[in-house]
């Protein structure tokens, strides 16, 4: 059977001015997946990144890591969501970022009380009720998460093994549905996915089967400093 291992991107700039832009702690778990990876997959047959700038950065250090050439196939199918639209329908004063930034950043916990907000926004795109105030709907979504997982899946040989570099959002989407539960409740799983982590997917003659879900076990003992979910 094809392996296909899907991965979160690092740590991102939470409260900087561009979250697209992995931290320093977002490159070196990138790194240490790497050096984990090179050992667990020494036959890599394809790559294929997302087109969000954390998902570039993440794959330049972890290929540099498995000592492999920095170059991939690119697919924005594998992207995020837009996270800013979801936070502008659910509270239109927050168009102007600087007043989310100011708000949140007066209170005593900004990390907690940004994901308050942002669970409670994406609650509501997951919904169903409001699907046609956003540019792409959750059903939308999930349906571009699935192709992209099926044209991957179509280009792989028996045996062959693929990396993708991606996001939480699609990570989610496409579990919820291998295992055969509401995308409602299954897209919580994106709250507990740790950066770096990886999931790993089979393929075989009967389809597409979820093998493992978030692994992480490279950031645990030695490098246990290194675990961050957002």
């Amino acid at each position: 059977m094809a392996a296909i291992y899907l991965i979160r991107h690092g740590q991102a700039s939470f409260g900087d001015g561009d979250y697209d832009r992995l931290s320093g702690l977002g490159i070196e778990q990138s790194r240490v997946l790497g050096e984990s990876l090179r050992i667990r997959v020494p036959q890599v047959d394809l790559v294929v990144c997302g087109g969000m700038q954390r998902h570039r950065q993440t794959a330049e250090a972890c290929l540099r890591a498995m000592q492999l050439v920095s170059q991939w196939d690119e697919d924005i199918g594998w992207n995020e969501y837009d996270h800013e639209e979801l936070i502008v329908r659910f509270e239109p004063r927050y168009v102007d970022r600087q007043v989310l930034h100011d708000e949140v950043l007066a209170t005593d916990d900004p990390h907690r009380a940004f994901q308050h907000l942002f669970s409670r926004a994406v609650s509501r795109w997951v919904g169903g009720e409001h699907d046609a105030d956003y540019t792409e709907s959750f059903p939308g979504f999930c349906t571009r998460a699935n192709d992209a997982l099926q044209r991957l899946a179509q280009r792989l040989q028996p045996s062959q093994n693929a990396l993708v570099f991606t996001s939480g959002g699609p990570i989610s989407a496409l579990a919820a549905d291998l295992l055969r539960i509401p995308r409602s409740e299954g897209f919580k799983i994106s709250w507990t996915l740790a950066n770096a982590a990886v999931t790993k997917l089979v393929v075989g003659e009967r389809g597409v089967h979820l093998s493992t879900l978030n692994e992480h076990a490279h950031f645990e003992g030695a490098h246990r400093r290194l675990i961050s979910y957002r």
